[in-house]
């Protein structure tokens, strides 16, 4: 709330340099702030009785939504690649698929391990199994097993988490 729109009859008031004044009404603090240039803005609507604040409104916006925009370019969005291989995969395809994850997790990204089974594949679940943890064992000192190998229809999912050192 700015101004007229503060409804409280008496307000606290804090000046332009952050130093409290006095209890004092809403339009005698109003016609202050804006002798001033600036506008009067209610800080803390819920302590009795409010505090507004003598301020440039417009530039406490601008230095507000600045601020929002480094917090929001700060956060890491961490989002679930996934790997798909087959239980006939030949040892260096392995190793590219390896290396890609390996990839993923470095920039911090969490890692879905997929293994896809066709036909009578689905009679070997032990060698899905095999591939999940030679990948797991490969990737060991950068990953951690988020969630261990497990089928699901006619795949096998294991999930992997970067390790974060501390």
């Amino acid at each position: 709330m700015i101004n007229e729109e503060i409804r409280a009859k008496e307000v606290r008031v804090i000046d332009a340099n952050g130093e409290q004044l006095e209890i004092m009404s809403t339009k005698e603090a109003i016609s202050l702030a804006l002798g001033q240039g600036l506008d009067l803005v209610e800080v803390s609507p819920n302590s009795k009785p409010p505090v507004c604040k003598i301020m440039n409104y417009g530039k406490f916006k601008f230095d507000q939504s600045k601020k929002e925009k480094a917090a929001k370019k700060k956060q890491k969005q961490i989002t679930l690649k996934e790997i798909k291989m087959r239980i006939g995969i030949e040892e260096h395809d392995f190793i590219v698929k390896n290396k890609a994850i390996e990839k993923f997790l470095k920039e911090g990204h969490k890692v879905k391990v997929t293994i896809m089974f066709r036909g009578r594949e689905l009679n070997h679940p032990e060698l899905g199994l095999d591939i999940c943890n030679r990948t797991s064992e490969h990737l060991k000192d950068i990953a951690i097993v988020e969630r261990v190998p497990k089928s699901e229809g006619r795949n096998m999912i294991m999930i992997l988490s970067p390790k974060h050192e501390k």
